[in-house]
């Protein structure tokens, strides 16, 4: 195998995957104005994608051990890459949503089929400085996905943020073959009941909290997808103590660290995504901003997520997880508060930006906290069961952060709506809840600087 040409494609693959979640982001509300979508059809664009990315990356883990990760990663990168072109041609709301929900089940498969291969395939030093590459591609992801998001919207216009994805899913499609041998996987069980039940249970979680923006939170189409999503919660745990191989193992669930790292990972994602879905709306709703313009703005929040990553990485080596995970919160939530000054009449760029970026800075180091503390404090034969439980919150926490948002922000997300009191409610939403986290923290994370043995330094999958 050629190690290093394989180690450039499939981090090309995974940057794609990356860039998708924030991509759409800018250009949301040019695609709501063209495809004439409501508040709850735009939420949906978003968290789609994310849902059935997160819902079932761990199956798609599996998956790769059953039938071979090089067979797994081609199937999920090509229906990934068709998916990609349905969204471009979508000339419909349900189309495009439909369009989404493929490319997150075909990242599910593809994401953990490449990490597997990059694991497999380098060793020692050179695995760890694999990984850190792999890891820096979620920073550096997040980071392009704004400024292309903008310049494609302003450009050759927003089917293009999906479109760009088709030459790229074909180059590594084409190169793939030549640089990582096909393997034959282990055939064993598979959890498909877990798996579907545990993106269903998220998947009514989520329409039950943006029907209420609408319905309101007391209505039967608030209540009843929230307690089927309680009841589908319960059956999973229910399918995983019984199967013989568990898609998550309830022991390794409910051990603290875990329970940490999801927590930690689950409140920074959401916290993430939400503010990117409240601010592009508010700059292109309110203030009239140009997608371009909403890019680039962006591009320094996305800097400062990248460089508190960073700054989380050394400090947790030195200071221990739980301090840096309590200053994580905090600062998020110091600049979610600090973002609720925004209004019709004052300039983005002296209130929304500079909360913006103290927040970001405040999302890296937790990033880290969640991947480092957890895998440092596991066994080692449940690391790979850990991994993807943290990955898998990263993406459902992006869910629910921005289906609660958008819940909250409803009335400023309104047809012909002016005013900015939904986004300054959800704002302080996002403020309390980063400040709770803060608290939590200080009795969830683990004490004690985590071992040497595993550090991480991004978000990456």
């Amino acid at each position: 195998m050629r190690a290093l040409p394989a180690l450039v494609l499939l981090c090309l693959a995974q940057f794609m995957l990356i860039i998708d979640i924030t991509v759409v982001q800018v250009a949301l509300p040019t695609i709501g104005t063209d495809l004439a979508l409501d508040r709850e059809s735009l939420t949906w664009v978003v968290t789609t994608y994310t849902l059935c990315f997160g819902g079932l990356m761990v199956l798609g883990g599996r998956l790769a051990d059953s039938f071979g990760a090089r067979r797994t990663l081609t199937a999920g990168l090509t229906l990934f890459t068709l998916a990609s072109l349905l969204c471009g041609l979508a000339a419909s709301g349900a189309l495009l949503v439909t369009g989404r929900a493929l490319q997150g089940v075909g990242a599910a498969l593809l994401s953990p089929s490449a990490l597997a291969i990059i694991t497999g395939s380098f060793h020692g030093s050179q695995r760890n400085r694999a990984l850190g590459v792999w890891a820096a591609i979620g920073g550096s992801g997040a980071a392009v996905g704004v400024l292309l998001g903008g310049l494609l919207t302003a450009g050759p216009g927003w089917a293009w943020v999906f479109y760009v994805n088709v030459p790229i899913g074909l180059l590594v499609l084409l190169a793939l073959p030549a640089v990582v041998p096909a393997s034959r996987g282990e055939r064993q069980r598979v959890d498909v009941p877990g798996a579907l039940t545990v993106t269903l249970a998220t998947a009514l979680l989520i329409y039950g909290l943006v029907n209420a923006g609408d319905g309101g939170w007391a209505t039967a189409g608030t209540l009843l997808p929230l307690a089927g999503a309680a009841i589908c919660y319960a059956a999973f745990v229910l399918i995983e103590r019984r199967v013989k191989a568990p898609l998550m193992r309830v022991e390794t669930m409910t051990r603290r660290p875990v329970l940490s790292g999801t927590f930690v990972m689950l409140l920074a994602t959401g916290s993430m995504l939400g503010l990117f879905f409240l601010s592009t709306l508010y700059l292109q709703h309110v203030l009239r901003f140009s997608a371009l313009e909403t890019g680039l703005l962006f591009l320094p929040v996305a800097v400062a997520i990248t460089l508190g990553a960073q700054l989380g990485g050394h400090l947790i080596g030195r200071i221990g997880g739980r301090p840096v995970a309590v200053g994580a919160f905090a600062l998020t939530a110091l600049g979610a508060a600090l973002m609720t000054r925004i209004s019709p009449d004052a300039s983005a760029y002296t209130t929304l930006l500079p909360g913006f970026m103290v927040a970001a800075f405040g999302i890296g180091p937790a990033f880290v906290t969640a991947t480092t503390t957890t895998m440092a404090n596991v066994p080692h034969g449940e690391a790979g069961v850990a991994s993807g439980v943290i990955n898998t919150f990263h993406e459902l926490g992006g869910s629910i952060g921005v289906a609660l948002v958008s819940s909250v922000a409803a009335a400023s997300l309104a047809p012909g709506a002016t005013g900015v009191g939904g986004f300054t409610t959800a704002l302080t939403l996002c403020a309390v809840a980063a400040g709770a986290a803060a608290l939590a923290s200080l009795g969830l994370v683990p004490s004690g600087r985590p071992s040497g043995a595993f550090v991480g330094h991004g978000h990456g999958h």
